[in-house]
């Protein structure tokens, strides 16, 4: 299916691309979010999956070709030079024709027998009968949405963190994929590849520290500017030239053009949830399947702005968590100071230690009788996030579960929104595994 607006070697020049893709689906684009929100969307049935055949190249597209989109297309041309996977990279949308045509040259580049096309509409891109699978990689505040339709569009998924900017979201995408298994969500918090995670699992599992009771994670750095500021500001975006604003900010409304906004959203909180929602889900999603301690029942957070007092997120973040399993987690966040806290399982009978590469449990004085300290080694694994790519690949291929999963998501999404209520209005809150509903504690 060849779309009308088309950019290839045989298509429209770049530059008329810049001037003119932009626009091309946003009447649309803000009639569909004025008439529906998130998460008054139906869940429909998907619609059947294009074939993929044994041994044929997997057609993806690329929502949201910004910074991590562009770092996603090139770890998918990577692999086709390698020839860990066979990709087409065979579509690329945003609402930003400056971001779809740089994306454009590197597609252009590498994957020269391979035509691509650029589009302002991403929904465009699901009514393709040709394209196996998108990777989302806009705003926060787009993710629910676009995840929905490509559910419904039968498209496999692969979607960056955090899922979603806030639990209901979540939980409506989870609703959806629960209405249709066999679309594959795949949620980008690579770690969930390391191995120690699983083989703490295992040893979780079966009993090798007794009952966990009290877990410890984090994810802390440090900057002099100010974190986030490290996304220039890219002076050929323009409102009503190369980017539909009203578009990009979707359905949390109309605002005036901001440039700081649109290159460095993670540092507002009508954007992103800062520290909790794009650093600590790397860390909290994997140590929550080594535990298996089910939902998050009580959040509390606080968060400060010691040094970088220009942003509106906080700087500093700190949790404590509860679940139903009779567990407590806690976990700092920090973008003023490097120093974190040693990822860490405690259980009645044992500590588990999981700061490096490999598993180490070492037992409480009282049972160095029962257990021995051990450590398990772990192979390294030199980057965890094209494995969880190629993660996604492989079960594009073989339909078997992939390794970060829509569930897990919404259960980290329950301590993400959670806690960052909680910092922002000063409450704890609850959250009931049955009914989904939160409540101040």
């Amino acid at each position: 299916m060849r779309a009308t607006n088309q950019t290839s070697r045989r298509g429209r020049s770049r530059r008329q691309f810049l001037a003119q893709t932009a626009f091309a689906g946003a009447a649309a684009l803000v009639g569909a979010r004025a008439s529906s929100s998130v998460l008054n969307m139906p869940v429909l049935r998907a619609k059947p999956r294009v074939k993929l055949g044994k041994g044929d190249p997997i057609r993806i597209a690329v929502i949201g070709p910004g910074g991590m989109g562009k770092g996603h297309v090139g770890a998918f041309l990577n692999f086709n030079k390698t020839g860990r996977e066979s990709v087409h990279i065979v579509a690329l949308a945003d609402c930003c024709s400056v971001q779809v045509a740089d994306a454009m040259k590197m597609v252009e580049r590498d994957q020269t027998s391979v035509q691509c096309q650029g589009y302002a509409d991403y929904r465009e891109v699901l009514k393709r009968d040709d394209v196996h699978a998108v990777l989302i990689a806009s705003p926060e505040h787009w993710h629910a949405q676009m995840t929905i339709d490509a559910i419904h569009a039968g498209k496999d998924v692969y979607c960056e963190k955090p899922m979603t900017l806030r639990l209901p979201e979540a939980l409506k995408v989870r609703e959806v994929q629960n209405a249709n298994p066999d679309v594959l969500v795949q949620i980008g918090t690579q770690k969930m590849m390391l191995p120690k995670y699983n083989e703490a699992m295992k040893l979780v599992a079966a009993g090798a520290i007794g009952k966990p009771t009290f877990s410890q994670t984090s994810y802390c750095r440090n900057s002099k500017d100010g974190e986030w500021l490290y996304y220039a500001i890219d002076k050929r975006i323009k409102p009503g030239e190369t980017i539909d604003w009203d578009a990009w900010c979707g359905q949390l409304g109309p605002r005036p053009w901001n440039h700081e906004i649109y290159h460095r959203w993670r540092r507002y909180k009508d954007f992103s949830t800062g520290i909790m929602g794009d650093l600590l889900v790397h860390e909290i999603t994997p140590l929550m399947m080594a535990l298996n301690v089910g939902w998050p029942t009580k959040v509390q957070g606080i968060g400060g702005h010691y040094i970088d007092k220009k942003m509106e997120n906080h700087d500093q973040v700190n949790l404590t968590v509860q679940f139903e399993k009779e567990h407590t987690m806690i976990v700092a966040g920090s973008t003023c100071n490097d120093q974190g806290l040693e990822t860490m399982i405690r259980g009645h009978k044992a500590t588990m230690y999981l700061g490096g590469n490999n598993v180490v449990i070492r037992p409480q004085r009282i049972y160095v009788d029962e257990i021995e300290e051990q450590t398990v080694n772990c192979p390294n694994i030199s980057n965890d996030q094209d494995e969880l790519r190629l993660n996604w690949l492989h079960c594009i291929r073989t339909r078997e579960p992939v390794k970060s999963p829509v569930e897990f998501a919404t259960q980290v999404m329950v301590i993400v929104d959670l806690a960052t209520r909680s910092a922002w209005e000063n409450k704890t809150f609850t959250f009931d595994p049955e009914t989904h509903t939160t409540h101040a504690a």
